[in-house]
């Protein structure tokens, strides 16, 4: 085994806003059933749109070391072996992250991630390519053994033991994340190799020199390989309660600017403290402005290229080319938007703080004021004010009816 990083590895449905908007805009009354109050900076009124595009745009990308974006793919493990590599990004990298943190398992035929488990956090896999066996202890009696593949995923609870392993013939990659910035890690190996044999023995029954030749160090293996090729049951490869086939689940939401998959506590009970949507923009789809009022959003890029601005509290926005393999992290109520801008689909794995993560869109959202309130929130007219539509649902994405904003790194 080779530790990469020279300390030992610290850690290691969509809730869509449908409330009905029961406001009636052009008439100036209101009569919504909820309201939501917002924070901001004062900021000067004088700009047009393209000028804020511009100001915004240029804020913040990846050379001048945007707070909210980083490239796992590109990250150096900080374990790797013949066998595998495990590769992270946890509030190390991005100071803000707070409640969630993310990694990256490649796994090698008969590659075995060893039996373990996280103090600190439960933890969500998703295979992106591969074959995998799960295996997980929980409390008590529990046990749950269960074959994963690509588009698949697995939840594991806190403090439960589990280990991962490669049953195919090529290499396997799976994402985890986890609901915790920094999640703490104990191995079956390394905390094996704090007790003497005696003790070893009398969990088990056993004499101590049974243990005598049994290969212990207070260092984790990590990643090891089996010498003979795992033996499938029938069962391994039915449903469990931890296991959720969400690329075969019909999406939420479907339409020209994409499709939005969620596995999220309303469809998959076993979920606790955390949540993910698998998102497939289409090169025209945006995801609407929006923000989520109690949820941290963390994403990790899957396949092509797009486009995210957020903005901070103080006033000032940040812009960033989101590329394969990058990770981006979005504190709580954040506001932020994001699109495609490559030539092929955009494909996210968005991860929640939540079970059943909220969000407030501004296209339901507007309704609940009237052309007269939003007329002096933006210094203008009403005439002048855009024939905002009614709607009763956010959209999630949205499909680009103008063009892509122009855009410079410098």
């Amino acid at each position: 085994m080779k530790l990469v990083e020279a300390e030992k590895e610290q850690s290691v449905s969509r809730r869509s806003f449908l409330g009905t908007a029961a406001a009636t805009v052009g008439a100036g009354t209101l009569m919504a059933p909820y309201m939501f109050g917002q924070s901001a900076t004062e900021k000067s009124t004088g700009e047009t749109g393209s000028e804020v595009v511009n100001k915004t745009a240029s804020s913040g990308n990846r050379t001048s070391s945007s707070p909210h974006i980083t490239s796992l793919s590109g990250k150096k493990p900080y374990f790797v072996d013949d066998f595998g590599s495990q590769t992270r990004i946890d509030a190390n990298d991005l100071p803000r992250m707070n409640r969630l943190s993310i990694r990256r398992v490649l796994l090698a035929p008969k590659g075995v991630r060893e039996p373990h488990w996280h103090a600190n956090a439960h933890e969500l896999g998703y295979c992106l390519r591969g074959e995998h066996l799960v295996t997980i202890a929980s409390n008590g009696e529990a046990r749950n053994s269960f074959a994963i593949s690509s588009g698949e995923m697995f939840f594991v609870p806190s403090g439960s033991l589990h280990h991962i392993e490669n049953i195919g013939n090529v290499e396997g990659e799976i994402i985890l994340g986890f609901s915790h910035e920094k999640p703490e890690d104990f191995a079956l190996s390394g905390t094996f190799g704090h007790f003497s044999d005696a003790v070893l023995g009398n969990s088990f029954g056993l004499p101590a020199s049974d243990f005598a030749h049994l290969k212990r160090t207070q260092q984790d293996t990590g990643i090891g390989h089996r010498a003979t090729s795992a033996l499938i049951e029938l069962q391994d490869k039915e449903t469990n309660p931890y296991k959720y086939s969400i690329e075969a689940a019909l999406p939420q939401r479907n339409s020209e600017a994409g499709t939005a998959r969620t596995a999220q506590y309303k469809l998959w009970p076993a979920l606790q403290n955390i949540a993910m949507f698998s998102v497939d923009l289409t090169d025209q789809g945006m995801r609407e402005l929006h923000w989520h009022p109690d949820t941290a959003e963390m994403g990790y890029i899957t396949h092509g290229k797009g486009r995210m601005t957020i903005v901070n509290p103080d006033g000032s926005a940040d812009t960033f080319e989101m590329h394969q393999g990058d990770v981006y992290f979005i504190p709580r109520a954040y506001p932020h938007h994001f699109e495609d801008t490559g030539d092929s689909d955009l494909k996210l794995l968005v991860f929640f703080d939540q079970a059943a993560p909220g969000d407030i869109g501004v296209r339901t959202s507007l309704g609940c004021y009237s052309r007269d309130v939003l007329a002096a929130t933006f210094k203008v007219d009403p005439s002048a004010l855009p024939q905002f539509p009614f709607a009763t649902e956010d959209p999630l994405l949205v499909p680009r009816v103008n063009p892509v904003d122009p855009w410079s790194k410098s």
